[in-house]
């Protein structure tokens, strides 16, 4: 059963007083609990989040469900997100994910069996003058090749 640590708590609780409306905090009380859940929100963690904000279980889904930034599977130990916008589309995107795909012997959305990466092609990241692009966990990785994202992804194991 996911439980939210204590320095979580209080980091849900700060959010909601910033905020007027409570559904206004759920946002980041969804990034605050998916960071504590190994990167992904499982219905224990919509549970939680609803206890401990107060609010409909249903709330919190509906708003996790609609972003690709919330990861409703487990994930490796690295999440390689490509960009699948039309800037990041149109300079090869969609390429670069089967690249990385068949290069790691994974599909989108799957872990590779190691457990180290995950490749999913994810909304606008906002890089769209350096197209393609990709954000392995904070990081962003631009004017990127099929070789020079490999290299990055080869660094990290």
């Amino acid at each position: 059963m996911f439980q939210l640590s204590a320095q979580g708590k209080e980091k849900v609780l700060a959010e909601l007083k910033r905020y007027e409306s409570r559904q206004s905090a759920v946002l980041p009380a969804l990034y605050i609990a998916q960071a504590e859940n190994k990167g992904y929100i499982s219905p224990e963690v919509i549970k939680e989040l609803s206890r401990v904000m107060e609010i409909p279980e249903a709330n919190i889904n509906e708003v996790c469900t609609f972003y690709t930034m919330y990861n409703k599977e487990p994930i490796g130990t690295h999440h390689v997100q490509v960009c699948r916008t039309l800037s990041c589309y149109l300079n090869g995107a969609k390429e670069l994910s089967e690249h990385i795909c068949s290069q790691l012997n994974t599909h989108l959305g799957e872990k590779t069996k190691d457990g180290k990466f995950t490749v999913t092609e994810v909304e606008c990241l906002g890089s769209c003058g350096t197209a393609p692009m990709m954000q392995i966990g904070d990081k962003y990785y631009e004017n990127l090749t099929h070789e020079s994202a490999m290299n990055i992804i080869r660094g990290l194991k």
